[in-house]
């Protein structure tokens, strides 16, 4: 998808600021002209999270395609339309999507939110309209009706989650579960009821929790992903750690941040590669180079599912009697990553990685990365405007 424009961004600010749950396309001549799409990976990730479709369970052939109830929004309201979900015998099944009359709502290359609420997928031109000035007018029409009806059933879980944690920050000082920098987080999840297992779907509901202590300034995890190991010359955790871990006390380990701004003291750099796609992760030694490669339509992927919706909560860490305490304080909720600005936040060296491998004195080889962290009071140039709410 092309870069957005800065009105397109805020259609998509305005949509988020809304609380709506979108994905977007974008229809070029080529596909317009054939009355075809590609689903994308994020399209086929919104379809299977909102249960509408999921591809992955769907056979080829035309037999097997399904439909779904859908509108166009306009600014005189809404243009019935059918969408079509399948994979063609051809190109591998690739998956499919197309909206009846769709040449007749959009240009080449405009920029469509996909939505989907009460049994129907509604496609919004966030190119063309001004969704504000629909919102804002004192004309009612269907469109402003339906946004409206997504932003309340959107709140109820967020209304509901505040008020967990509220009567969590009544309590006050509360001991940690464990003696760990993770302790912030499943100490949370433990009042809140939340099996703490390796999930990589959000925490409560659909909304992702991220705890931190809030006087440490520390930046902020936003996901776990590893390399893709088939695209990158080594194969494993287990390689880079032989090749750039170090002794500390029993363990041999590699605990560093790698950022795309300067070589860290073992040598490694990331780099983006806007011809590729990729970002890449570089030694300086001429043995090594380019070791390992992650695909940037996954980091985005990843970061689509992770931070759909999240509430970053913050906390005052006490020590008493030798244990530590957590009292949590402020909820700050973003919705919606503006992906763009993920590729262009790694390449200020806003948005870093770590490594957190070791091999213990058993000699297993243990990861708890690579993360994905965003610089202290950066959320802002990633997320659209959230809110933030005290909790005492």
């Amino acid at each position: 998808m092309r870069q957005l424009t800065e009105n397109e961004l805020r259609e998509v600010k305005t949509l988020t600021e809304n609380s709506v749950e979108f994905t977007l396309i974008e229809p070029t001549e080529n596909g317009l002209n054939k009355s075809i799409m590609d689903a994308t990976g994020p399209i086929r990730a919104y379809l299977k999270a909102s249960l509408v479709h999921d591809y992955e369970q769907q056979t080829q052939g035309p037999e097997h395609k399904i439909t779904v109830k859908a509108f166009f929004a306009d600014n005189g309201g809404l243009i019935p339309s059918i969408a079509s979900l399948y994979r063609p015998v051809t190109k591998n099944g690739d998956p499919r999507i197309w909206f009846k009359g769709l040449g007749d709502y959009c240009k080449p290359n405009d920029i469509l939110a996909i939505l989907y609420y009460s049994g129907t997928l509604y496609l919004i031109n966030i190119t063309k309209f001004n969704l504000g000035f629909l919102l804002e007018n004192n004309l009612p029409n269907p469109f402003e009706e339906l946004i409206r009806s997504v932003r309340s059933k959107s709140l109820e879980v967020s209304k509901e989650l505040l008020f967990l944690l509220k009567r969590i920050a009544s309590k006050g000082p509360i001991p940690a579960l464990l003696n760990a920098d993770t302790s912030i987080g499943r100490t949370l999840e433990t009042l809140l009821g939340i099996d703490i297992n390796s999930s990589k779907k959000p925490d409560y509901k659909g909304i992702e929790l991220k705890s931190y202590r809030d006087k440490k300034g520390n930046r902020k995890n936003l996901f776990a992903q590893v390399p893709n190991w088939e695209m990158s010359k080594f194969k494993s955790s287990e390689e880079i750690l032989k090749n750039f871990g170090y002794n500390r006390g029993v363990d041999f380990k590699l605990y560093c941040t790698v950022s795309a701004i300067v070589r860290n003291s073992q040598g490694l750099k990331l780099k983006l590669d806007s011809q590729l796609n990729q970002l890449i992760e570089n030694s300086d030694r001429p043995n090594a180079g380019d070791f390992v490669v992650w695909t940037l339509e996954n980091l985005h992927r990843r970061l689509l599912e992770k931070h759909n919706e999240t509430f970053w909560i913050a906390a005052d860490s006490l020590l008493i009697d030798g244990r530590e305490y957590f009292h949590y304080k402020k909820v700050e909720h973003t919705k919606k990553p503006i992906v763009s600005q993920f590729d262009i936040l790694l390449d200020q060296g806003i948005i870093t990685l770590d490594h957190l491998i070791k091999r213990n004195i058993s000699g297993k080889v243990v990861e708890k990365g690579p993360l994905f962290k965003i610089k202290p009071k950066s959320l802002n140039l990633l997320f659209p405007p959230s809110s933030n709410y005290n909790l005492v």
